[in-house]
């Protein structure tokens, strides 16, 4: 590292030293060795690996202790100032291969000060689906934290939603910001305006240079802008590879717009607004269909914390891109998804969109078979008559969507020639599926479905080759 970790500016208002746990094994459950090269350390051992990403020897010449930040947030819309890094910690920030930081956060590293009554420990399972979901969304084209570490622990630890004991982990996670919206709450609820401009002016320097001023009242709003766009274009990446979150608490949404700290999420079947993931939210209040209302209620409650050093006049125009940004991520990534080019205007294609997804709630149609047997558009008209679909897209309240994929041409048509292709079934993970990959390892401690699983994701990221959507540039 040439540089020191930007964190360092900030982490005496922020954060707080956080110890690791000694945990009494470290076996090796998944490294990203394709991030690893973006990052410089795809030539470490296994050995190495493990001394970094388990026992948490610091990476050389990064920060000499780990740092558990502080932040508040709303959960369920309210408002909890006890929180923090309770499981996790920032362990390294890195810059990439095009020199652009990059923080190494962790789940299931042991408690620090903000664990209250909890054990700071990750289930193994927990662990195993977060690398799933977030391999599966990377593939989409989806903006989420990568996976970059899963070690087993060999600790068992006792939950109320699983069978107990049962096996621990810990987790390492590649993303761009570690800073969430409650980072700026925590400073706001103590009305500290001097940490408030100090974080304001780091966010910017560090992840969006373009919009450093020495005016904070002209920074604050110009920050808020960038984020709500990020934001609006993760939200759409989930809405259109139907995918529920779960938790959309304020605490976990971050300030470059990535998905991260996947819990009980879903992907769906087929679509249903309604739908929600956490057995907890009894009042549906993170369903599928409201995702993108409470992506803006978080950024609200952020924008609210910036009265204190700029007026509302500004951030609430910073607020109004949000629906803009929304519609056209959502329109460009479902037809990317489709690998098909942009219509005549945004409008015919939010039109098209309504018919498309109007159809596939009311028929109730596998979701990621849609998109799989319909790539290219026309271009798969032959393809689509092999799928466990085709007799659905020769009803006749089929032909309007048929129409609008036609009507748009195909975007690099050579992805067709790819292997995947030629199957029957895409790759997908609905929930029964996922169990049955936990299943063998949780009875037999035999990982090769679950590994066939990410094998399966990476033949499907290659194959639709979307790229690396997942940063920001």
């Amino acid at each position: 590292m040439t540089k020191p970790a930007p964190i360092l500016e900030i982490a005496d208002a922020f954060a707080d030293a956080a110890t690791p746990a000694n945990f009494p094994r470290a076996v090796l459950r998944f490294r990203n060795n394709r991030w690893a090269c973006h990052v410089g350390l795809d030539n470490l051992s296994d050995t190495e690996w493990a001394e970094h990403f388990a026992r948490f020897r610091p990476l050389p010449g990064n920060l000499d202790q780990p740092l558990a930040l502080r932040y508040h947030g709303h959960q369920f819309a309210v408002y909890n100032p006890e929180l923090g890094d309770g499981r996790g910690f920032l362990f390294a920030q890195l810059q990439d291969d095009s020199g652009r930081w990059l923080d190494l956060g962790t789940k299931g590293s042991g408690q620090t000060r903000w664990s209250r009554q909890g054990d700071g420990r990750l289930t193994l399972k927990g662990g195993v689906r977060e690398v799933l979901a977030a391999q599966y969304l990377e593939a989409h084209g989806v903006k989420t934290s990568k996976p970059f570490s899963l070690i087993e622990t060999g600790e068992q630890l006792a939950r109320n939603d699983e069978p107990s004991p049962t096996r621990s982990a810990v987790l390492v996670r590649l993303s761009h910001s570690h800073i969430r919206f409650g980072t700026f709450q925590r400073v706001a609820y103590h009305e500290d305006r001097e940490s408030l401009a100090r974080l304001i002016r780091h966010c910017a320097q560090v992840y969006y240079p373009d919009v450093a001023d020495e005016d904070l009242t002209v920074m604050a709003p110009a920050l808020l802008e960038k984020i709500t766009r990020e934001t609006a274009r993760m939200i759409a990446g989930w809405m259109t590879t139907g995918f529920v979150h779960g938790v959309m608490n304020t605490d976990n949404f971050n300030i470059t717009g990535e998905s991260f700290d996947y819990g009980p999420w879903r992907f769906l079947p087929y679509s249903d607004p309604n739908f929600t993931a956490a057995y907890f939210d009894q009042q549906g209040l993170y369903r599928f269909g409201r995702q993108p209302t409470q992506g803006l209620w978080a950024l609200q409650q952020l924008a609210a914390t910036l009265t204190l050093v700029a007026d509302a006049e500004p951030l609430t125009d910073a607020l109004k891109t949000f629906e803009e940004a929304y519609q056209r991520a959502f329109a460009r990534h479902t037809l990317a998804l489709f690998g098909l080019k942009d219509g005549a205007s945004l409008q015919e294609d939010l039109v098209f969109l309504q018919t498309l997804y109007g159809w596939m709630t009311e028929t109730a149609a596998s979701w990621p078979q849609v998109f799989f047997d319909w790539f290219g558009g026309r271009l798969s008209e032959e393809r689509a008559t092999r799928s466990p679909l085709a007799s659905r897209y020769k009803e006749e309240k089929f032909a309007a969507v048929r129409d609008g994929l036609y009507a748009r041409d195909a975007e690099r048509p050579e992805r067709l020639g790819h292997p995947y292709f030629t199957r029957e079934k895409p790759v997908s993970l609905v929930y029964d599926e996922v169990e049955a990959l936990w299943a063998p390892i949780a009875e037999h401690d035999d990982w090769s479905a679950f590994e066939a699983k990410l094998d399966d994701i990476e033949t499907a990221r290659q194959a639709l080759d979307l790229g690396d959507s997942a940063v920001v540039t």
